[in-house]
């Protein structure tokens, strides 16, 4: 058979008029070179190298595709034998030329992965699975050929039997021939199963002599063993009742190893329809059995530390959560994952984070080597222990606690001693209802919960706390399209002059409309937006929008001849940013705001910790002209002492100070502490601001010890800005 140049050659192809690359014609030439002498092909060595090249180009466009799909394989092993590469030591010098070069000469670089197609590493993964495919479609193919052999020596050993009697004896010939001189086992057997005849490829394939399998009875090699269903089909057939059946068998030989064989049975009836033999066909697969499995085991463990990988994981765990009745009722999962290993790689190199890598695997499987458990490597420095059916739930525990005394000791590595700590997060409940993505999210959650109490550690899981990280996640995940969509809004409690009761300005506090969760207060999302980054674009929204709703109080006249200042909350990350002073500036500028209408709020913990040059924005704003407020007195720890060198003009109390002044009557030694911050206060220059004032009294009591400002539910709540004209 010769294949066209505008076949699948790999010099052009329908559609396709591209050359093919210098890889890809040294990759053919190298698998031409390895496979042309092996094969049985009558193709000659330029011919088979065309044909290769075409073959290669199939597998490397599988290897780059940005989804990985089998099928190019499974045609590439079809291909194969169709050109008649079927001789017995073909196909492993196949898959061998594939495994050393094919990523070499057809995949991407370390490091140098397309947009959509794959990295080096998921490439070598991929041609793991090519060969696998290759096997599988080779084998397809030549089991379809076999049973197309099988078919017509039916039809010649019917024909032997039932041909006119002159031709008898060359029709025999040549059904001697056949059955003699082929490479498959062959046997034939009367319908008791009396073994009548054998080949010489079956008594090689047995190891025994002609007379040894002769006197063995087809009954006896038909005990249900690896596949149960084999006695139920012979019995079937034996009785006239099916034509023929094929499975995958495997027998004992007598010298202790097993041969494995794809066999087929055959009923040969005579020519009024009555059974009248049996006849097997038995094809040697116990290479390709074994070639299959190493692919199996590469495809499913983890080649740095030999444990089971993420998908052998997933497959296992699925098992387990089988709904069907037959799984285990609990499960149990400890997801470990270690403790500053990172730094391990950046300071000592990887290859001392491989060596450290491996011996943490060894001592971990120590700890999971009993009944229904599982050690899993599922990526980095990530293991996963599976418990099927745990007898207890202190099991799964137990289990994390020797996982953490496994790794007590220092490992030696390199010539140094690394001491090893982990956080692992602890799953263990029923199966009903839950799913594997679910079960690994769970334990991924606790165990950033445990390594964020400090590592080294254990934590259990909680449907809570769960709950919480997962609205913590969907909330930061929607935070940038909230801030597109227009979904944030503010709310502007007044700030109230103690002297007269008169509005001296207001608070802009910023709120999150939802669609999902509702109205969200700044306890919900600036945390998330100050870990994100997002505080920045999303403080720069409220800068504005603040300034600009200043300035429409000042153009309609609220608040008389005094405009109304307008105080902004400032956030540790911001006080970071490099364009504070100037954004702001131009805030202002734009709005036509004077400066000392805005009041920024700094709480007092980031204000304290603080250096110079974290101050120095401040102190160019305070220049400005931009009040600075220190928010939250009285909940860090800081003194008065310390006001002297910060730029603040304005001193806001913490509410827990104020909180016993509501009381009838009102706490001496809370009175006492105010009056105290009031009067060094005022002798620092600083301006006073309460914070949570909500009874008559309260505010009373304030105002006689000196306070300048207050604000609270007593005066208003937080509202939208059309409200402010009505707390006036």
């Amino acid at each position: 058979m010769t294949s066209s140049p505008t076949g699948p050659t790999g010099h052009h192809r329908t559609g396709d008029s591209t050359e093919p690359s210098d890889g890809l014609r040294r990759f053919a030439a190298l698998w031409c070179r390895a496979v042309h002498p092996r094969a049985a092909t009558p193709l000659s060595r330029s011919e088979f190298e065309a044909l290769l090249l075409g073959l290669a180009r199939r597998l490397a466009d599988a290897l780059r595709a940005p989804r990985f799909d089998p099928a190019p394989g499974h045609a590439v092993g079809a291909a194969l034998v169709a050109a008649h590469c079927t001789s017995p030591d073909a196909l492993p010098g196949i898959l061998a030329v594939i495994d050393s070069h094919l990523v070499a000469h057809c995949g991407p670089a370390d490091g140098e992965a397309g947009e959509a197609g794959p990295d080096a590493s998921e490439s070598r993964a991929r041609c793991t699975r090519l060969q696998h495919a290759v096997s599988a479609g080779f084998a397809r193919a030549l089991q379809e050929r076999t049973r197309s052999e099988q078919e017509a020596l039916s039809r010649a050993a019917l024909a032997a039997q039932t041909e006119m009697a002159d031709a008898l004896h060359e029709s025999e010939a040549r059904f001697r021939a056949v059955f003699k001189g082929a490479a498959l086992g062959i046997g034939i057997a009367d319908m008791d199963g009396t073994i009548l005849d054998v080949n010489d490829a079956l008594n090689q394939m047995f190891g025994g002599s002609e007379q040894h399998i002769r006197h063995r009875n087809v009954l006896d090699w038909a005990r249900p063993g690896n596949h149960p269903e084999a006695g139920r089909m012979l019995q079937e057939l034996m009785r006239g009742e099916r034509e023929h059946y094929q499975v995958e068998k495997s027998y004992p030989r007598d010298d202790g190893t097993t041969l494995w064989t794809n066999l087929t049975v055959s009923l040969l009836r005579d020519a009024s329809g009555e059974p009248r033999y049996m006849l097997a066909m038995t094809e040697d697969v116990s290479e390709r059995r074994l070639l299959n499995l190493r692919l199996r085991y590469q495809a499913t463990h983890d080649a740095l530390t030999d444990l089971p990988n993420r998908s052998l994981f997933f497959e296992r765990l699925e098992q387990a959560l089988d709904r069907s009745g037959s799984g285990p009722a609990r499960i149990g999962l400890c997801y470990l994952d270690l403790d500053g290993f990172k730094a391990v790689n950046d300071s000592l190199g990887h290859a001392v984070g491989d060596q450290l890598l491996i011996a943490v695997a060894e001592r971990l499987q120590g700890c999971a080597s009993g009944p229904g458990q599982m050690l899993a490597r599922i990526g980095g420095d990530e293991f996963v222990a599976l418990v099927a059916d745990p007898p207890e739930p202190r099991a799964v525990t137990e289990l994390a606690e020797r996982a953490l005394e496994a790794l007590a000791t220092p490992v030696e590595v390199g010539g140094r001693e690394l001491l090893v700590r982990a956080s692992i997060g602890v799953v263990e409940g029923a199966t009903r209802h839950l799913t594997s993505a679910e079960v690994l999210r769970s334990a991924d959650i606790t165990m950033y919960r445990a390594k964020a109490e400090g590592g080294n550690r254990y934590a259990l899981a909680d449907p809570d706390s769960d709950a919480r990280a997962i609205s913590r996640h969907h909330l930061t995940h929607h935070l940038p399209a909230a801030l597109k969509g227009c979904e944030f809004f503010i709310e502007y409690q007044p700030l109230v002059k103690m002297e007269d009761g008169s509005i001296e300005g207001a608070e802009a506090l910023v709120r999150w409309s939802h669609p999902r969760h509702g109205v969200l207060g700044p306890d919900r999302f600036i945390p998330l937006a100050e870990h994100t980054g997002l505080i920045v674009p999303l403080g720069r929204w409220v800068l504005e929008e603040a300034v600009r709703q200043a300035c429409q109080w000042q153009v309609r006249g609220i608040g008389g001849a005094r405009p109304l200042k307008i105080n902004v909350n400032l956030s540790p990350r911001q006080l970071h940013h490099p364009e504070l002073v100037t954004d702001t500036i131009a805030v202002l500028e734009e709005a036509g705001l004077e400066p000392s209408s805005l009041c920024l709020e700094v709480t007092e913990t980031a204000m304290i910790k603080a250096d110079e040059n974290e101050l120095r924005p401040l102190r160019e704003l305070a220049e400005y002209g931009v009040g600075i407020a220190l928010d939250d007195f009285g909940t860090g720890y800081s003194n008065l002492a310390n006001l002297r060198r910060l730029p603040a003009d304005t001193l806001k109390l913490d509410r827990s100070f104020t909180q016993g002044l509501q009381r009838d009557p009102a706490d001496p030694v809370d009175l006492k502490i105010v009056e105290g911050i009031v009067s060094l206060a005022h002798t620092l220059q600083l301006s006073v601001t309460v914070e949570g004032v909500e009874t008559s009294a309260q505010a009373e009591q304030l105002r006689e010890l000196g306070c300048d400002s207050a604000q609270g539910w007593f005066y208003a709540r937080p509202g939208p800005p059309e409200r402010l004209p009505e707390a006036v």
